[in-house]
């Protein structure tokens, strides 16, 4: 059954909508950090009015006498409250001091608003949101991996999740700043000269225009530069995982000429972006600088003419037109990094709007004990969707497999083998037909109940970087450790276990590359029936292993294999002929079945592979003749 996703976001408003539905999730740490933004800029005024007011007080007594400035002073409400008394020396230092105080309050709080900030975003957004994407990267199915790049996967949970933050903090929060402070220093402009206002403030039309165009241009080269990180990612990666391919053909100079010419390629088309950058934010600030000129002259004008005070009236205006041109000069920065946000966030909302295609049913139950029972009905399946033109690669499959029986598959690359299988724990589900677990639809069950019904080994078997004992007990981490060794032991895997310097506690590097394929071969195997599963599934276990191992593995496999319902794709007649019954596969179609005795009797695939493998080895075995 599939999950309905959210509509996938197509337009730039639909991302900005996306975008603040998630930042909503945080409203209560976002209003205290705008709320600290409002308490700043309220001191930030005051202190300014104060040093205007100042200005004014020094020049009156300059001009008029001390007395005189003073009981002038006592008259203006804005600075009464700080005269501590007569004599002008007491009154600059009130002012003086208070200027002082809302400095260090202004530092204290700036200080707690990077910390909020800081807080919110990297603690709080950035953490959740890579859990998230995670948690959504589990549910997907390989369908999903195998037409995204491991290095496109790694850049959307790293790079990109850093790029959506900044949507909350330098785009969402630092855009209401920039609107509450306009408005506030454009109130307090107009109240002290509109008409010096609208002179000064003539130029903010064309700072809108630029903007928009500055936009338009920079999204799509923020969208190419995503690609080509992935791409660098991409490439370090495969280098790092196929290290020894590279070594064995001496391509290290050429491996790594390609890496710098992805490289490089990054670093032109990022110094192109940089380059418009960096000619947008200097032409923001030029343009904001005229009206500097306008206010010496026009300001000058006024203040020589007695219509505007020069402390509490020109002095301030220029501080309230500097704030103001800064934070218009902060729109450059809010258009670059709302366009970087909605390239990364495009990419992460692909992997959270991805449809979940196998998912618990509204009527799913637990999943028991289970006898084994397999069922195929009518089952035809296709890695996409057939109504878009996705070709089947199983076609009307009808299999009864009995309780505790062993059935072995054999078909050439792409018959459909592994897809058969993963059809049984609902890796994926059959566009037609149903597949039962004792006579149940598989889709009654809970997904994870029932996977963990069934032990699968696949061909390639993963380890993971930590101890052996943890490896083996990874699908029941409640194993104890006498559990572990007898699946070991089983697995014919306890004594190479034991040599190792720590044995169990031996930690495993990098996908246990430090063990041959024959060893991490037994160890997934015995990872497999540690929680002895009720159905095995054999993904051509034995590809890896020589012909001895492969003798004692499945030898020891013949005690568990015993009882359980058991699924085998191999290659080899020697493991072929070890099942109940075979199937033989071809283009998505049983073409065959019956057991090894059956099949060589009768014409057809099966009889041609057996007959070119037993023919290999009466070859081998055959003594050889006189020497010349």
């Amino acid at each position: 059954m599939r999950s309905t996703p959210p509509a996938a976001p197509t337009t730039d408003l639909q991302l900005v909508r996306r975008l603040i539905g998630l930042a909503w999730r945080y409203r209560l740490r976002c209003v205290q950090v705008l709320l600290l933004q409002c308490v700043l800029l309220t001191l930030g005024l005051a202190g300014l009015s104060l040093t205007g007011h100042g200005i004014d007080y020094i020049k009156a007594v300059v001009l008029a006498g001390a007395d005189a400035a003073h009981s002038a002073t006592l008259k203006l409400p804005g600075l009464a409250p700080f005269v501590p008394g007569p004599g002008p020396m007491k009154v600059i230092a009130g002012l003086a001091g208070a200027i002082l105080l809302f400095a260090l309050v202004r530092a204290l709080l700036n200080y707690s608003y990077s910390i909020a900030i800081n807080r919110l975003v990297q603690r709080h957004l950035v953490v959740d949101l890579r859990a998230e994407l995670y948690a959504k990267l589990q549910r997907l199915s390989f369908r999903f991996f195998d037409a995204n790049t491991t290095g496109s996967i790694i850049t959307r949970v790293t790079g990109d999740v850093q790029q959506m933050r900044m949507f909350l903090d330098q785009v969402l929060i630092q855009s209401f700043i920039m609107v509450v402070s306009l408005t506030v220093y454009l109130v307090y402009m107009l109240s002290l000269s509109p008409g010096l206002t609208l002179a000064c403030l003539a130029t903010t039309p064309l700072l809108a225009i630029a903007s928009i165009v500055f936009s338009r241009w920079i999204q799509p080269r923020y969208a190419a530069n995503r690609k080509l990180v992935d791409g660098v990612v991409q490439h370090f990666t495969e280098s790092i995982q196929g290290v020894q391919v590279v070594k064995a053909f001496g391509r290290e100079d050429e491996d790594r000429a390609g890496f710098a010419a992805r490289n490089d390629e990054v670093l032109r088309q990022q110094q192109g972006i940089f380059w418009r950058v960096s000619t947008f934010s200097p032409s923001i600030g030029l343009l904001t600088r005229v009206n500097l000129l306008v206010l010496l002259a026009y300001g000058g004008w006024l203040v020589i003419e007695g219509r505007l005070p020069l402390g509490a009236g020109l002095i301030v205006f220029a501080g309230l037109l500097e704030q103001f041109s800064g934070q218009v000069n902060q729109l450059a920065t809010i258009v670059n990094s709302v366009q970087q946000s909605l390239v990364a966030s495009r990419r992460v909302f692909e992997i959270l709007d991805a449809p979940v295609e196998v998912t618990d049913a509204p009527y799913a139950v637990p999943c028991p004990a289970l006898r084994g029972e397999v069922t195929f009905d009518q089952v035809s399946f296709a890695y996409g969707d057939p109504a878009a033109g996705a070709a089947y690669v199983l076609h009307d499959i009808n299999l009864h497999v009995p309780a505790g029986a062993c059935v072995a598959i054999l078909g050439a690359t792409g018959a459909g083998k592994s897809a058969l299988m993963s059809l049984i724990p609902r890796f994926f589900d059959p566009q037609k037909g149903r597949v039962l677990i004792d006579g149940e639809n598989v889709r009654r069950y809970k997904v994870d109940d029932l996977r963990r019904r069934i032990g699968i080994v696949f061909q390639e078997s993963f380890l993971f970087s930590n101890t052996i004992a943890a490896n083996l007990a990874f699908g029941h981490p409640e194993a104890t450790r006498e559990q572990v060794e007898r699946a070991a032991r089983i697995a014919q895997a306890h004594d190479f276990i034991s040599a190792l310097p720590k044995g169990y506690d031996t930690v495993l590097g990098e996908g246990g590359n430090t063990l041959s394929g024959g060893q991490r071969q037994r160890l997934a195997l015995a990872r497999a029936l540690i929680h002895e599963p009720s159905i095995l599934l054999l993904d051509d276990p034995t590809a890896a292993i020589d012909s001895r191992t492969e003798h004692e593995i499945f030898a020891a496999l013949e005690s568990a294999i015993k009882d359980r319902t058991t699924f085998i794709v191999a290659h080899r007649v020697s493991t072929l002929r070890r099942a109940d019954f075979i199937l033989v596969l071809e283009n998505g179609r049983i073409v065959q079945r019956g057991t090894h005795a059956e099949l060589l009797r009768s014409p057809g695939p099966y009889r041609r592979v057996a007959a070119l493998q037993l023919v290999d080895s009466r070859e081998l075995d055959e003594p050889e003749g006189p020497a010349a």
